[in-house]
């Protein structure tokens, strides 16, 4: 089985601009939160700090994505795109459609 490298590529760009549009839209939420008394509660402001809390844990996954998706680019120009980084056999095409980021074959990263 060979990998469809346009594919593959439409999969990732996809999967970046689904980032980068998440990213946009949780900008309100990721900023910081006013401790003004009189128009929130201790609780609502609470609710607030976690929420932003939430948002910004979420921000940093969906920067991890992005690194990842700039290595896969990476991966497809060098012609090693597909391939397990641990034991150099072809990644499943499933495993590709679910996570087109993946490195590593199932047989390597279950054991």
């Amino acid at each position: 089985m060979t990998i469809d490298l346009n594919i593959a590529r439409d999969r990732l760009n996809a999967l970046k601009n689904e980032t980068v549009e998440l990213s946009k839209l949780s900008l309100q939420e990721r900023q910081a939160v006013e401790l003004d008394q009189q128009s929130v509660g201790r609780l609502s402001r609470m609710d607030a700090m976690q929420q932003q809390a939430m948002a910004q844990a979420q921000e940093r996954k969906r920067a991890t994505i992005l690194i990842r998706i700039d290595q896969a680019f990476k991966l497809i120009e060098q012609g090693e795109y597909g391939y397990c980084l641990t034991c150099g056999e072809e990644i499943a095409e499933k495993r590709l459609e679910i996570d087109p980021t993946a490195t590593h074959c199932v047989a390597c990263i279950s054991g």
